[in-house]
């Protein structure tokens, strides 16, 4: 595949995973690659080379006679990406407070400050995330982390976040009832703050754990309803 051409594949690429991530392609959903063809104006080859990446990440399924679908949620899995992540933030969020220096901090503050300030749905769609709100979501974990200075840990933990990703935005209709995100985000950024590792390490285990019980039942609600 030549240069444009690859290109072309990457804005596939990153258009359907933003796509999927937010769930705008939801979890086993079938992938028709001739009306994808057709949407980006592009040729077989290009949204095949995207589909590829995209199953090499977990995020797209390939089955033999079926083509692709979006990859399906599920309880066992979340469990399993729950605890990966937090052994992983853990780890970074240890590394960073050892290595932060006062622009880490500065940066904490100033994400934690952005985050609250943006809105996280839109009073006409309380069930669906705006935009900005997961920028910031996203760059607020990211600044807590920054200073690890490990990269491998960094890109694992990039990817597990992105993994996450689509569990948090089906949590959406079910968490706001149940948890204040903003005061747990507050209390990990205090922790991390005042350099006490295992309040840190305790408080962002709690807080990814939440989120994974909200949607473990949630999807326990939905099987006993289908």
């Amino acid at each position: 595949m030549d240069a444009p051409a690859k290109t072309i594949a990457n804005d596939i690429y990153q258009q359907l995973r933003q796509e999927i991530i937010a769930c705008r392609m939801l979890p086993g959903s079938k992938i028709n690659i001739q009306v994808l063809c057709q949407r980006f104006a592009v040729s077989l080859g290009a949204v095949r080379e995207a589909l590829s990446k995209l199953s090499a990440e977990g995020l797209v399924s390939a089955q033999a006679q079926r083509g692709y679908t979006v990859t399906e949620v599920s309880a066992e899995d979340l469990a399993e990406l729950t605890l990966a992540r937090i052994k992983v933030e853990q780890e970074c969020i240890s590394l960073a407070i050892a290595n932060g220096d006062i622009e880490w901090e500065t940066g904490i503050v100033g994400a934690l400050h952005r985050l609250s300030m943006t809105s996280y749905t839109r009073d006409d769609q309380p069930t669906v995330l705006l935009e900005k709100w997961v920028k910031a979501h996203g760059e607020f974990h990211q600044a807590l982390v920054v200073a690890c200075g490990n990269r491998w840990l960094l890109r694992i933990r990039a990817q597990l976040y992105d993994q996450s990703e689509r569990y948090r935005q089906l949590s959406v209709p079910l968490a706001r009832s149940q948890r204040d995100v903003a005061s747990e985000h507050k209390d990990i950024a205090d922790a991390l703050l005042a350099r006490d590792t295992k309040l840190a390490q305790r408080l962002i285990e709690k807080h990814l754990q939440k989120t994974a019980d909200i949607i473990t039942s949630g999807l326990a609600k939905k099987s006993l309803s289908t």
